[in-house]
């Protein structure tokens, strides 16, 4: 274990320095002399097609941005005739996306003369100001997505363009392409890079003149899918959300290669073919997406999107080994349990310590949920919703199993990583009588406090009753003595929709859901409590929930049995 210990301190320290370094190549980039002014990328004499914008837009949103209303990532700014480039961000998360300029697709939804000549003159806004030496907008994944942003929109913001607005805007696309080929190597690994990767390879098939381009950026794509989408199609970071981002991209970029008449690589038409199935893996009977390493709330126009480009539409997978995830399902029941190791400490700046956690749903209906993280002002609430306690899962004297980096000059140098969290884990699955029997153990508490925890879901074959159990027990196959610091807390953490109240006998709760299909929770010689929680995942926002609490000591209570049960069954 001390060889352990001394081997992650040596691991994280390169992180970091690799990290620092990274950074000062970034600060390097957006200097005035490179790579604004390089000639990697040479001018093209003309844009030959432009991408197909999967992410759906508001004709209405046209309207607000032509009479100054910029509403993005929760705020909103009125910009009293200036430019939207000229006025103070509200939030880091709001520049963003107006540097991002993804905003365009509502514009071109509108379709009107109006909402072209305002799209055409914001553009001209950005150029003139000289935008691109801003902070929000020098940052590589936000100059990736302008890229993109710009040329899938080019029919948009070049209609009726004349001569020199023409030359003005496919000089600053160039540079802006030249800044992302030279940034990419520098971006952080994960979303960050492989959007710039992207962005090249929209780039190398959109814009005239391009073969070096089209030929590098098509050789690291296919070196950044095979590394970062896993073999049964699930991402390497383990966020489901960057499935749908992921496949909103890449569907188009396939269509440019046929448009371009050429084969699109074999590692992107093997990464699409692999992650759609995990499309279905994650969804629950209501279409969202299971809460688990950073997913927020599920987008469901785009979710909607791209699966209509699904054929197999057959039955989810049950087992992805690689991303870390189970499925159980049975007559509308579903069971999506987070059974995997944190991410290579790289990706794992969004991953959260949820080994061991679940989500229930029956029909329509979500029961047991994780609480995700929000669409929006997610560094406020990163930290929370990061620990173990915001997860329908095991804790243990009140800590996460996962170690995060959460403050100081090192999260400004590297970021919030995990740095420490399960390594070692057992998975079996098994059928029993027709039922499903899924078990699994973890080592996150080990190196603390010695503690081995496991737990085990059977579900019924017709979906009415799903048992489940938890173990604590010692590392080293001994008792646990008396003093030993084994503090636990069996959280469950309901939908908003779910309204708990508890049976007299103190060890059941009636969960009512709407539509009266109710349900119950019970946990014999077990006091269960209902405590407030939250749910970050929701659509408005953060919203009020409640959960259910099982706590105890490993010594004295070390295996809890807990039972979910349709009530109809119960009663019969």
């Amino acid at each position: 274990m001390a060889r352990d210990h001394y081997a992650d301190r040596a691991r994280l320290g390169q992180f970091v320095a690799e990290s620092a370094w990274r950074r000062m190549r970034a600060w390097a980039l957006t200097q005035r002399w490179y790579p604004w002014r390089s000639r990697s990328v040479p001018v093209p004499s003309r844009l030959l097609l432009a991408p197909h914008d999967l992410r759906t837009g508001d004709p209405t949103r046209a309207a607000e941005f032509y009479s100054g209303r910029f509403a993005f990532a929760g705020k909103a700014v009125l910009t009293d005739g200036l430019s939207p480039f000229e006025i103070e961000p509200p939030s880091r998360e709001w520049a963003e996306e107006l540097m991002g300029f993804g905003w365009l697709r509502h514009m071109q939804a509108a379709a009107t003369p109006i909402a072209r000549a305002n799209a055409r003159a914001l553009v001209g806004d950005w150029i003139s100001l000289g935008c691109h030496r801003l902070p929000a907008a020098a940052a590589p994944e936000v100059a990736a997505r302008r890229v993109i942003s710009w040329l899938t929109q080019a029919p948009l913001i070049l209609q009726d363009a004349d001569a020199a607005f023409h030359r003005r805007f496919i000089r600053s696309l160039t540079a802006q392409v030249r800044y992302v080929k030279g940034a990419s190597a520098q971006a952080r690994d994960g979303r960050p890079r492989l959007a710039c990767v992207i962005a090249l390879a929209f780039a190398g098939l959109c814009m005239a003149d391009q073969p070096k381009l089209m030929r590098s950026a098509q050789r690291r794509l296919t070196e950044e899918l095979e590394r970062l989408v896993l073999a049964d199609g699930g991402p390497a970071t383990r966020n489901p959300g960057l499935l749908i981002e992921w496949l909103l991209d890449l569907l188009p970029l396939r269509q440019c290669y046929g448009a371009r008449h050429l084969p699109p690589p074999p590692a992107l038409l093997n990464a699409i073919d692999r992650m759609m199935p995990m499309l279905r893996f994650f969804r629950h009977g209501d279409g969202a997406f299971a809460l688990f390493n950073g997913m927020g709330p599920t987008p469901a126009d785009w979710l909607a999107t791209v699966l209509a480009y699904d054929d197999a539409r057959g039955r989810p997978l049950s087992n992805a080994p690689y991303s870390g995830y189970q499925r159980m399902e049975a007559a509308g029941t579903i069971v999506i349990a987070d059974t995997g190791a944190p991410p290579p400490l790289p990706l794992s700046h969004e991953a959260h310590a949820g080994c061991l956690a679940f989500e229930m749903s029956a029909g329509r209906n979500r029961i047991v949920i994780n609480c995700g993280m929000p669409a929006t002002g997610r560094d406020e609430w990163r930290t929370i919703a990061r620990q173990t306690a915001a997860h329908s899962a095991a804790v243990l004297e009140e800590t996460s199993s996962c170690r995060f980096v959460t403050a100081g000059p090192l999260r400004r140098i590297c970021g919030t990583p995990v740095i420490d969290g399960p390594a070692e884990l057992h998975v079996d699955r098994m059928e029993r009588s027709g039922a499903e029997v899924l078990r699994a153990s973890h080592d996150g508490y080990v190196r603390r406090f010695g503690i081995v925890h496991q737990r085990s879901w059977r579900l019924s074959p017709d979906g009415m009753r799903l048992d489940g159990e938890d173990l604590f027990r010692p590392a080293e196959g001994e008792e646990l003595p008396a003093g030993a610091r084994d503090a636990y807390a069996l959280r469950f953490h309901l939908h908003p929709l779910v309204q708990p109240s508890r049976a007299a006998d103190g060890h059941t709760v009636i969960l009512k859901l709407p539509g009266g299909d109710d349900w119950a929770f019970t946990a014999p010689d077990c006091a269960v409590a209902i405590e407030e929680s939250i749910v970050f995942a929701a659509g408005g926002g953060p919203r009020r929930t409640e959960q259910l609490v099982i706590a105890g000591r490993a010594h004295e209570a070390p295996r809890i049995a807990w039972t979910f049960v349709r009530v109809k069954a119960l009663m019969g």
